[in-house]
């Protein structure tokens, strides 16, 4: 693989630390979730997972609409990201992806959100490793 774009992401401290980017447009402070055993009140990995899957499914979205030449209206897309006990002494996740599609008919949505997680890195990236639930709906 060629890369198109590269980006790197120095972590201090761990959960309970910070984590930025070489570039600066992310500088953030880090806290474990009260779930989790921490003080809460601030950014987790699991936060910022969720946010760059939901931006870059919803992007994935919008490509495949341009290539089927369909007329959808704002796309929206929801992560949610849970983390959990594997039962092997590690974690892992599971995703829900709710992901708005307006302006077509469910059938057509459904397939624009199939052909984005063709698309989409993060959806390549956990095929596989990870249970992701797709909801789809058109409103």
């Amino acid at each position: 693989m060629e890369a198109m774009y590269k980006t790197t992401a120095i972590s201090v401290g761990g959960r309970d630390g910070s984590v930025r980017t070489e570039d600066g447009y992310v500088d953030l402070s880090l806290r474990t979730p009260k779930e989790m055993g921490g003080t809460g009140g601030g950014a987790n990995p699991e936060g910022l997972f969720a946010a760059g899957y939901a931006a870059c499914f919803n992007s994935a979205v919008v490509m495949a609409a341009r290539r089927r030449k369909a007329e959808i209206g704002n796309v929206d897309v929801k992560a949610t990201v849970g983390v959990g006990p594997n039962g092997k002494g590690g974690f892992k996740f599971e995703i829900k992806l709710e992901a708005n599609i307006p302006g077509v008919d469910l059938a057509v949505a459904q397939a624009l959100a199939e052909e984005a997680e063709t698309i989409c890195p993060f959806a390549n990236a956990t095929r596989g490793n990870i249970d992701v639930e797709l909801v789809v709906t058109n409103k």
